[in-house]
């Protein structure tokens, strides 16, 4: 039980595995206005850099659930580097279907709704971890415009036009789905140049490092097509927010 090795050698060198800067993820943290103490639980949630910083410096506590070992390793050391290793855990496991022993304050799924097959699905998944009152966060990718076609959809790394919906109607899902919309950070145009580009250093020096590797036609293959591929496509029709929910 794994992410693919493509996955950890695209963001080898990331802390934020989606296109959030470091200081929106702080921003993030502090407009939610929660106590120190506050105990969060975060499916899918990489090498841990927001339930780590958010440790430091908001005095939260809690659990991180990611099936990446690679990543798991990465957030355990993370939370020593920041001294937090006494308030934070995480554990190597499939987020899908995980739920806390007791009820938490806050539950995130940020940009890995897959684990509930949608949004829907992780929403009613995180429901199932939160005490009455609690935050929700999803982060979901959106359509900043409709694409033209399925080939410009399947370049921004979609299946199909349907898997993402405009900012608005995504939005009106999650009041469909029985939310409040209380908070969001939305990615600019900056933190995903920076998300996006800094994958494809990464994949060049693993490259240079691994060049007969199994996986380098692949990873060769990648960055080839990729910084293009972002910016004729990704680049204009793709957003990305994180979203913060209470139950009506």
């Amino acid at each position: 039980m794994d992410l693919p090795r493509i996955f950890t050698i695209r963001e080898s060198g990331h802390r934020i595995h989606n296109p959030l800067s470091a200081d929106k993820l702080a921003a993030l943290g502090e407009s939610l206005r929660l106590a120190p103490g506050t105990r969060v639980l975060d499916l899918a949630s990489g090498s841990g850099e927001m339930l780590c910083t958010w440790a430091r410096d908001l005095g939260f506590t809690g659990t991180g659930v990611d099936i990446s070992t690679v990543f798991t390793e990465h957030a355990q050391a993370r939370a020593a580097e920041l001294g937090v290793a006494d308030r934070v855990e995480f554990i190597h496991g499939d987020a899908a279907g995980h739920v806390a022993d007791e009820p938490v304050d806050l539950a995130a799924c940020v940009g890995a709704t897959w684990i509930g097959t949608g949004v829907a699905g992780t929403a009613e998944l995180l429901e199932r971890s939160l005490r009455p009152g609690g935050l929700m966060l999803i982060g979901e990718p959106y359509w900043r415009q409709t694409p033209p076609d399925e080939e410009t959809a399947k370049a921004c790394h979609a299946t199909s036009i349907a898997d993402f919906l405009l900012l608005p109607e995504l939005i009106e899902q999650f009041q469909e789905l029985g939310y409040d919309v209380v908070e969001m950070m939305l990615a600019d145009q900056d933190s995903w140049d920076r998300y996006a580009a800094a994958q494809w250093l990464n994949m060049r020096r693993w490259l240079d490092r691994n060049p007969d590797d199994e996986l380098a036609p692949e990873v060769r293959e990648e960055l080839n097509t990729e910084p293009a591929h972002y910016s004729r496509y990704g680049r204009e029709y793709l957003g990305w927010g994180v979203f913060a929910l209470m139950k009506r």
